[in-house]
């Protein structure tokens, strides 16, 4: 413990202009006898540290001293650190914490001005524009923990139809896909290996059994599941209004959109058949029209007819 609190102090100096004893005493939970020796302990190894007395005393290392980072250059450790930022936001980690504070300490304090000065000229922020997030970063944290530890879990689990079912399983370890997080895990009710969206998982529980590596990377599952066909793909003709142009080629890309004389676009994809596809189409209401194939164009007709006729009562009661 002491060897990880000299380490964590000395990354502390070199990522601050001057830090007092009572805030570094308070950090890592000892005494202010404790810091000073450990601060004596420092010193000793060649790091030089100065004090200063007065209002804004307190204790610094050595201006011109850093520690040697080797071939990583400053553009690298901007990358890294704007990386880093951007996962802390969302997992609220102690450990990342530590991590983003040692990094630092990596930049001299003349580039740390330099950047300061700066400011930022790239964010990498998982959370949403209009602020919603994961409802209990905690599950975050937790979910790390048990797949570092290899503990099980259990927890219930609703699939897009709504239908909430009990789970237990063996965590890998949790990644940001798209828009989302998600678990990667073995599960035991389905005997295999399953990705869970945390945004649908409730109910956590992390158990004391541990369980054995079953010699499965998360790295190996990823690319598994990145060339697995999830079902059998309908080739789509769509039609889409013009007013929708910079949506449409956000979404399917320009190569697949054919603008018409009219200005409207033709759009040829292709998606496995299921609730999402017609969700998808679904959101572009009015301004799309399905060409091919016609037995999906009926079922989106189907689902519009049943969506006016929620609204059919209230209009008969006006």
């Amino acid at each position: 413990m002491k060897v990880q609190r000299l380490l964590g102090i000395t990354m502390i100096l070199l990522s601050q202009r001057r830090v007092n004893a009572q805030t570094l005493a308070d950090k890592f939970e000892v005494s202010l006898r404790t810091i000073y020796r450990d601060l004596e302990t420092i010193n000793t190894a060649g790091i030089p540290i100065v004090s200063f007395t007065g209002t804004t005393g307190g204790y610094e290392i050595m201006e011109k001293f850093r520690i040697d980072r080797q071939i990583v250059t400053f553009d690298d450790l901007q990358s890294i650190l704007v990386a880093l930022k951007g996962v802390q936001a969302s997992l609220d980690d102690q450990e990342m914490d530590g991590l983003l504070t040692k990094i630092k300490a990596l930049v001299a304090r003349s580039e740390q001005n330099q950047m300061e000065e700066a400011g930022e000229t790239l964010i990498f922020d998982t959370n949403l524009w209009n602020g919603s997030r994961l409802k209990d970063k905690s599950i975050l944290a937790s979910l790390r923990q048990a797949s570092k530890n290899r503990s099980v879990i259990s927890f219930r689990y609703t699939n897009t139809e709504g239908v909430g079912e009990q789970r237990e399983a063996e965590p890998i370890g949790i990644a940001w896909k798209g828009y989302a997080w998600y678990l990667y895990a073995y599960c035991r009710l389905r005997g295999d290996y399953r990705t869970f969206r945390l945004s649908r998982l409730s109910e956590l529980r992390v158990h004391l059994e541990h369980y054995k590596n079953r010699g499965v990377r998360m790295e190996e599952l990823d690319a598994r599941w990145g060339n697995r066909e999830t079902g059998p793909t309908i080739d789509l003709l769509l039609h889409f209004r013009p007013r929708l142009r910079i949506r449409v080629e956000e979404a399917f890309g320009h190569d697949k959109v054919e603008v018409q004389e009219d200005g409207s676009m033709l759009v040829k994809a292709s998606y496995p058949e299921g609730h999402w596809l017609y969700g998808m189409l679904l959101s572009y209401g009015p301004d799309v029209r399905v060409i091919k194939p016609a037995f999906v164009a009926e079922r989106i007709k189907s689902h519009a007819e049943q969506i006016a006729s929620n609204y059919k009562e209230t209009d008969e009661a006006k």
